[in-house]
């Protein structure tokens, strides 16, 4: 709450890629309060982090509310169809990819 500082994603982001080193099916996000907008300090140093959000005080608005909440069921997504794929036997029936991408969303403060 109340900023975000260098250290913050630079701490935060090591950790997640340390987990996700161990389990790649694991999404990290994060959720900043107190602030208006992501801070390009939490977008240059989060590299590890699969989401960012950021809400203007402690009670998010409905907006913010809905937008983290439609947010979190794609990463339950992403992250159970990730984890088929890296858990799944080899065999004639398993789905194959060509092409796997990670498209950038982002959403104007309102």
């Amino acid at each position: 709450m109340g900023g975000v500082n260098t250290h913050d994603p630079l701490t935060y982001s090591a950790k997640a890629a340390t987990h996700k080193h161990v389990h790649p099916y694991l999404r990290y996000g994060f959720l900043a309060g107190g602030i208006r907008g992501i801070p390009g300090r939490l977008i240059k140093h989060g590299a590890y982090f699969d989401f960012m959000a950021s809400w203007v005080s402690l009670k998010p608005t409905p907006d913010e509310w809905s937008g983290l909440i439609e947010v979190l069921k794609e990463e339950v997504v992403a992250s159970r169809t990730i984890q088929e794929i890296l858990t799944t036997t080899r065999s004639a029936s398993k789905k194959r990819y060509d092409i796997l991408h990670r498209p950038l969303k982002l959403r104007e403060t309102r």
